[in-house]
């Protein structure tokens, strides 16, 4: 195993600034990307530990800078599973928009120093660096910020390490896709190793110990969602429905407060939002929850018997980019 000791974290101090992003349906689209198809962005200024918003009003928080991806390389043994999987995964909806999964593809290949046969070969081979694996990779866990520690199977000579993608803050999901907020930064890392370590322990994917340092919010709005769809289609136990559903439920309520649907769905993005899975068993509907922090915004937003004030007039929105073709 190899034990990464993520030390420090932060912004680059000449790039105070981050983003977030929704992708068009048709570049990969995002968690509800039938909602909102079209490719939208928010800019996000850092101001210390805290972000806001001139696209999303209203709205202040503190941000837990993390790479939303680390982990180690693969060798040729699992390289060779993860691309057949996904290519047979692929092969059974090979119209769908957007993709099941990404295959290799040599325009966008990334082959460093090499060239010839071997360019040829990452080429072809090269897994995209989309989705996490049994490596790490992209897997998004915001809780990966300074004082974390992470045990890494290793694979290949060395292990190769890599991390990147860094957030300055991300709600849990990262729902928007290019959904935390994106930003320009520097990590301090320590490394050391385990010999034996994944026999010893049986791991076969990364494990890790939180950050102890997190935003402190002990004030939530939790929404539930189950495996029901927005058409009243019925799923068994399906925590992607339900949580889809949970997200839904959130923006709807926070549209009652002025917000625009794409405002709302990026706050759920950025935030320090908390989403978990609340029941598997009790058939034929799986649970899960949403927690959004109440205290981020500059208004009350909890329920009451006199209903919801608009506090947001429409006059700010989040810049929109049509599909070309």
């Amino acid at each position: 195993l190899l034990v990464v000791d993520l030390l420090d974290i932060g912004a680059l101090p000449e790039s105070l600034w981050g983003f977030n992003g929704f992708f068009s349906k048709k570049n990969g689209g995002g968690f509800l990307t039938d909602h909102f198809p079209l490719a939208q962005k928010s800019i996000w200024d850092i101001s210390g530990l805290f972000t806001h918003s001139r696209h999303v009003p209203n709205v202040r928080f503190a941000g837990l800078i993390h790479p939303g991806l680390i982990g180690c390389l693969p060798d040729q043994t699992m390289l060779e599973t993860w691309n057949k999987r996904e290519v047979d995964f692929i092969a059974t909806n090979p119209t769908r928009v957007p993709p099941l999964a990404n295959a290799p593809f040599a325009k966008t290949s990334h082959a460093g120093k090499a060239t010839g046969a071997a360019k040829v070969k990452v080429d072809a081979e090269g897994a995209r660096t989309v989705p996490p694996r049994e490596h790490g990779g992209n897997c998004d866990i915001k809780d990966l910020s300074r004082g974390s520690k992470i045990y890494f199977p290793v694979y290949v000579k060395g292990a190769g390490l890599s991390l990147g993608d860094l957030h300055f803050s991300q709600g849990d999901g990262e729902i928007t896709f290019c959904g935390a907020i994106e930003m320009a930064g520097w990590t301090h890392l320590k490394v050391d190793l385990i010999k034996g370590g994944m026999a010893k322990y049986g791991i076969k994917n990364p494990i890790f110990k939180p950050s102890p340092i997190t935003p402190h919010y002990n004030d939530y709005i939790i929404f539930e969602g189950i495996s029901v769809d927005e058409a009243g289609k019925q799923y068994y136990l399906d925590v992607n429905v339900a949580y889809r559903q949970a997200c839904l439920n959130a923006i709807e309520y926070l549209k009652k407060f002025g917000y625009s649907g794409a405002q709302a769905y990026s706050i759920l993005g950025t935030a320090p939002v908390q989403g978990h899975i609340s029941g598997v068993v009790d058939v034929p509907n799986a649970c899960a929850t949403l927690w959004l922090p109440t205290q981020i915004f500059d208004f009350d937003i909890n329920p009451n018997a006199n209903g919801p004030t608009k506090f947001l007039d429409g006059s700010v929105s989040m810049p929109l980019s049509p599909d070309l073709v």
